[in-house]
């Protein structure tokens, strides 16, 4: 009876190992502990070196000011309209300079004006992948990305990824080029060249 009792327990203790070691391999998740990798658009963050483009949303808050503290949409032109000043051109800055841009600006209506700009949804500047991902789908590039951190953030290869195979596709004027990831390679620390930094409208095809 002893005997028995022990084997059970023994197979019991084998079983939940074996389990443990199958979900945390199957389990993808990120350094910050989130479970998607996905930064939704709405809470995107942008660095100082973020470039503002068409149709991003910003909010400018003027300090004790609320009728020139707004939340606006870049429009097409690339402009933004605020109380008192009319249209300010906000794509191809950073929100420092736009900041800076507004402040200087509103010194001729107001003492001391103090100026936050703040991005709220990045919609200008994406980055697309496709095929044998976790999850494919479309992700703000509010920051300097390159494609083994899109791959990342993604979620990861899926099992039957041809990860030799990987394609950036990028359009340059009117031509689209196409460069090669070889996953294979980069994990084992070769060819790290390869690993190229996104930029806006690439797709990344995982074949």
């Amino acid at each position: 009876m002893r005997r028995t009792s022990y084997m059970l327990f023994v197979i019991l203790i084998f079983t939940a190992s074996a389990i443990g070691q199958t979900v945390a391999k199957n389990s993808f998740r990120l350094p910050d502990g989130s479970k998607d990798g996905r930064l939704p658009v709405r809470q995107a963050e942008a660095t100082e070196e973020f470039t503002i483009g068409p149709e991003d949303v910003l909010s400018i808050t003027v300090w004790h000011e609320p009728d020139l503290t707004n939340r606006v949409t870049v429009r097409p032109d690339g402009k933004i309209g605020i109380p008192l000043l009319n249209d300010v051109q906000a794509s191809g800055l950073t929100p420092k300079q736009l900041q800076e841009r507004i402040t200087e600006d509103l010194k001729r209506f107001l003492s001391e004006p103090q100026v936050s700009v703040v991005v709220q949804e990045i919609h200008s500047q994406i980055v697309y992948i496709t095929g044998a991902i976790a999850r494919p789908g479309a992700y703000p590039l509010g920051r300097p990305l390159t494609v083994m951190e899109l791959l990342v953030r993604a979620g990861g290869l899926a099992e039957f990824a041809k990860s030799e195979e990987i394609q950036i596709v990028r359009k340059e004027g009117n031509k689209l080029n196409r460069f090669r990831f070889n996953y294979k390679q980069f994990a084992e620390g070769k060819n790290y060249q390869q690993d190229i930094p996104l930029r806006s409208g690439d797709m990344i095809i995982v074949p």
